[in-house]
């Protein structure tokens, strides 16, 4: 809205709707929320409106008359009695009672957490960076009352006083942030304090890759082990690249075997996409071995509890010390191994992007580094200046 001067040249040639537009406000300076609202048509006469608030906080508009009905004098005097009246309302009468504010932790449990639930596979990490740093702190507070200062000091704070990695004290800060970002959303909380809040962004990404050697002993080790079940499951990973959720969550109803076609659901895609996953003789003799086909919907169960395993991490730490592998070795470097084992084979970055259903290229690329040594000796084929050294017998 244009806020202008009313004077009598203004009055005269000033009131009309710009070509460009449909319609055009001109507010009165000297009488706020009286304005005159010109349209585009020929016939259409700028008509005097005020604005007022109602209950709710949002606009209301009092049609006054047109220029031709009401002088500008009898608008402002007019508008000035309106607002008069409009104070005098019995507003107490039709106020609606104000609600009550809830705390973040009411908030985190009956609102956010079920959400989470719903929507993300980390949602018990989310519980449990809630429950044992974040409530104790900002619990008890009203959503409005959270201050960014304090939160500033907390994530620091989680670095030096409780020594979590940079990383970890990131994870903490990006889920209250989200979590209020939501209640923003769900109009629960007029501000996101944590908007824009910066992270630590420390680059804490651990890869390690088996060799051939680790390899060989890794699956001595699990095809004698006892645990056949936890031991099958590690295997799988190991020839397959699939994520530990997706394989301790692998249904038969999901498996074609004549195919050797495994169909990662969506709900189990870390992608949130379904996927096919095609399977090799060694993870169909896996899938034959571990004999739960016919007696149980998962591929992958619990003889004790007849359910896919929660964890398996214990029985890793065992397998991976009795196969001599470094303590730093994670399950989740299985999926790196068979990365560098497809590259290794002489497969493209796009055909492993595939293979291993990465949604960003970005992510596949950090395995480039390992084709060096085959490109170097793409390279060597075009040296036809000097030929390369041949290498001396041992």
């Amino acid at each position: 809205m244009a806020v202008m001067t009313f004077t009598p040249a203004f009055m005269a040639t000033g009131l009309v709707c710009p070509p460009d537009k449909k319609k055009i406000e001109y507010g009165v300076a000297d009488e706020p929320g009286l304005f005159a609202e010109c349209r585009a048509s020929e016939k259409a006469v700028p008509t005097w409106y005020l604005r007022l608030k109602n209950e709710k906080g949002t606009n209301i508009y009092k049609k006054l008359g047109t220029v031709q009905e009401v002088s500008l004098p009898q608008a402002k005097k007019l508008a000035k009695q309106l607002k008069a009246e409009h104070m005098l309302l019995p507003k107490l009468a039709y106020a609606p009672a104000l609600p009550v504010e809830i705390t973040l932790d009411e908030f985190m449990r009956k609102h956010y957490m079920p959400h989470a639930e719903m929507h993300k596979r980390s949602h018990v990490r989310d519980e449990q960076l809630y429950r044992i740093r974040i409530a104790p702190k900002f619990g008890h507070l009203p959503l409005s009352k959270i201050n960014r200062h304090e939160v500033q000091v907390f994530h620091v704070g989680l670095v030096k006083e409780h020594g979590l990695s940079p990383a970890s004290a990131d994870l903490h800060v990006a889920l209250f942030r989200h979590a209020l970002a939501l209640a923003q959303e769900w109009e629960m909380l007029e501000k996101n304090v944590l908007r824009g809040f910066k992270l630590f962004h420390v680059d804490n990404r651990v890869e390690n890759y088996l060799d051939d050697a680790e390899v060989e002993r890794l699956k001595n080790v699990l095809l004698a082990d006892g645990n056949r079940m936890v031991a099958l499951a590690i295997l799988f990973l190991l020839v397959t690249g699939a994520r530990l959720n997706s394989a301790l969550h692998a249904k038969w109803r999901d498996v074609d075997m004549p195919n050797g076609v495994w169909l990662v659901p969506a709900t189990e895609a870390k992608s949130k996409r379904a996927n096919p996953q095609y399977l090799n003789p060694s993870a169909l003799w896996i899938l034959d071995a571990v004999g739960t086909r016919g007696s149980s919907e998962y591929v992958f169960v619990n003889r004790q509890t007849g359910k896919p395993f929660t964890t398996i991490t214990r029985v890793w730490y065992r397998l991976r010390k009795e196969a001599g592998l470094s303590n730093k070795v994670r399950l989740h470097d299985l999926r790196h191994t068979f990365g560098k084992m497809v590259l290794a084979a002489g497969h493209s970055l796009p055909e492993l992007q595939r293979a291993m259903n990465h949604a960003d290229c970005r992510t596949t690329q950090r395995y480039g580094h390992l084709t060096g040594t085959t490109m170097r000796t793409v390279a060597l084929a075009a040296s036809v200046i000097v030929k390369p050294a041949e290498a001396v017998p041992a």
